[in-house]
């Protein structure tokens, strides 16, 4: 669960710091306040890219740190397997931080990749971002949703396909680049002959080009070498008067006549002998080094004349002595081929008979069983648009064959569905609306959810399109999956905000004369006149507020009673309540309402005959199964 998001310094948002609670999550405000910009810094925090221009003062460091709580033991693990593990108290601690341009990520203050970041936050969220929905209308993308519902049962199908496909599509390169005439298998063989002479004819020996790089440096150093090696040894030999050997040797002898006079002086003689026994041995070091750079001009030039060798082979080759060696071996094997390419090319033709059989099974019972997983999809969905104000909605899914097998198997798949009865189904892609679109999608997000064992749901305007009875059912389907899972959601609709377990307020204020963006947590009073300046606009009634009250009060009793399906009461309930909101004309489900207010002249009447009636007015809609649209001004 997210339990806590902190920003500072991006976008307009100068400092904030928001607490999260399990259940329903509501932020609302006014178009424009900043409510994508609270998703944008969630999407920065979870590893996504950072605009060049979001930080609010570039000089300052800009901040985004979000903290979860895990408590469920297959997370945990999953997590580990990334190399991440909560501390003791089930915590983790995403935090992003933009200094200069550069952009630093920790894990519980382990430095960590943007990419290990965002597999770390796909285990823990999954974000649905505005317009997400249209990847609905891609008809690639409806079987990566199939595949990612059904990611556990089809996972070692799925590996075993990919790695007879890659087998497959290797030995098929392998078959084609070698398919020749017996001019063109001369040709090659001549040429593959003359490059492995080539290489063979310089007896190469692993290593030897770091053994002559190092000779090759000494000999062209050794007048430098020689002359500094020659003044060492001179220093510290016995050739010259004052030279350390023969300073030591007359301090040895004055010691030698006093030893016997004190045990310490016989101390300092024994240490004295030690350091010119050393300063022999090194003397003997120094002159045999000098003997070994003692060479004639016929050496060096052998010397370099290998080293132009190597690395002229090097140069064709390979980067390294290994690797031309390599490559040797690999035209020894190239050569064997093209001498009896006959039985070379027909061993290979078998080979890729075998692969494409293995391909082609692995590819059938890759496909059976998404076709089986498809069904329990589509069955899982179907039964959640219902609760969307579907009605006898159709959702499946079509599978067609590829003519030949693809990166990811042999299905051409995609949604069929039919949204009205009598109708056949067609292709998700060609007849959702907008409004469908989202329905749809959320219907999936609940379904996916569940599948993959995620604790927090974040959308960003799910009800892009949806409004009146829709709106409504969104409302409660949202609400439900809150029950199991942590739902973040941002809304523009009164119907969706009456839900919350915990509403914020997004809005932009004046401070120093400088605009940010804040977010609050409104208590259950200001909740209510938030809801209320939803439903009435700017100026808040009376009326807009007893209506909110109201509309509220629906929200345990559709949980509570959500599997004998009351969506259908609830949202007329709820489009009745907005038949009287700040004396706007309201589009309204009910029955002659138009009669209504020709009955009653004061907005208060009509509303109260409207509540009144209420239970009548759902009997005999769902009696007569039909809508009637009625548009009224109070």
């Amino acid at each position: 669960m997210l339990l806590n998001v902190h920003i500072k310094n991006i976008a307009l948002i100068e400092d904030a710091n928001i607490n999260f609670t399990d259940g329903l999550n509501i932020l609302t405000g006014e178009t424009g306040a900043g409510k994508s910009i609270i998703m944008g810094a969630l999407k920065i925090g979870m590893g996504g890219k950072l605009p060049k221009d979001m930080l609010r003062e570039p000089e300052k460091e800009g901040f985004c740190q979000l903290l979860f709580f895990i408590d469920d033991e297959s997370l945990v693990k999953q997590l580990q397997e990334l190399g991440v593990t909560p501390s003791e108290d089930g915590e983790i601690i995403i935090t992003r931080r933009i200094v200069n341009g550069r952009t630093m990520n920790t894990i519980n203050d382990q430095t960590v990749t943007a990419a290990k970041l965002k597999d770390v936050s796909a285990l823990l969220v999954d974000m649905h971002a505005q317009h997400e929905q249209q990847i609905l209308l891609k008809k690639a993308e409806h079987l990566n949703i199939m595949d990612k519902f059904a990611k556990r049962p089809l996972a070692s199908l799925k590996q075993k396909y990919e790695d007879c496909y890659k087998t497959f599509e290797d030995l098929r390169k392998e078959l084609e680049e070698g398919q020749m005439d017996e001019g063109e298998r001369k040709r090659k063989l001549e040429y593959i002959r003359f490059e492995a002479g080539e290489i063979e004819g310089a007896r190469l020996v692993p290593g030897e080009d770091e053994e002559l790089e190092k000779q090759y440096r000494k000999m062209v150093n050794a007048k430098d070498i020689v002359e500094a090696v020659s003044e060492v040894y001179s220093i510290t030999g016995y050739n010259r008067n004052a030279s350390a050997g023969n300073e030591i040797g007359r301090a040895l002898a004055s010691l030698k006549v006093i030893k016997g006079l004190d045990e310490e002086i016989e101390s300092i003689f024994s240490e004295l002998t030690n350091i010119d026994s050393l300063l022999n041995d090194f003397n003997v070091s120094v002159s045999d080094y000098m003997q070994s750079m003692e060479f004639d001009e016929s050496e060096f030039h052998e010397v370099e004349d290998r080293l132009n060798t190597i690395n002229n082979l090097k140069g064709k080759y390979g980067r390294t002595l290994d690797d031309v060696l390599a490559y040797l071996e690999q035209l020894k094997q190239d050569e064997a081929k093209l001498v009896q390419y006959e039985e070379y090319a027909e061993e290979l033709q078998q080979k890729v008979k075998t692969a494409k059989k293995e391909l082609d099974q692995a590819a059938e019972a890759l496909s059976a069983e998404r076709k089986i997983q498809a069904k329990e999809l589509c069955k899982r969905v179907s039964e959640a648009l219902e609760d969307l104000s579907f009605n006898q909605i159709r959702f499946d899914m079509h599978f067609d064959r590829l003519t030949h097998p693809g990166t990811s198997g042999i299905d051409d798949c995609y949604f069929v569905v039919s949204t009205n009865v009598g109708e056949k189904e067609r292709p998700l892609y060609e007849v959702a609306s907008g409004g469908e679109l989202s329905r749809i999608m959320l219907a999936i997000k609940s379904c996916m959810a569940s599948e993959d064992n995620i604790d927090t749901l974040i959308f960003d305007e799910i009800d892009v399109g949806i409004s009146g009875r829709a709106a409504s059912s969104v409302a409660a389907k949202l609400a439900v999956i809150s029950k199991a899972h942590q739902v973040i959601s941002i809304t523009h609709l009164p119907q969706i905000a009456a839900m919350a377990d915990s509403h914020y307020r997004i809005e932009k204020v004046v401070k120093d004369g400088k605009t940010i963006t804040q977010i609050s947590k409104l208590d259950r009073e200001e909740s209510v006149l938030e809801i209320a300046r939803l439903l009435g606009g700017a100026e808040i009634t009376n009326a807009a507020v007893e209506n909110e009250r109201t509309g509220r009060q629906s929200k345990n009793t559709l949980i509570k009673n959500r599997t004998k399906k009351p969506i259908l009461r609830v949202a007329i309930k709820q489009l009745l309540l907005f038949f009287y909101a700040d004396n706007e004309p309201k589009s309204v489900l009910a029955q002659d309402l138009g009669d209504c207010r020709n009955n009653h002249k004061k907005p208060e009447a009509c509303f109260l005959w409207s509540m009144q009636h209420l239970q009548k007015g759902v009997l005999g809609w769902k009696k007569e199964q039909r809508r009637r649209t009625v548009t009224v001004r109070c």
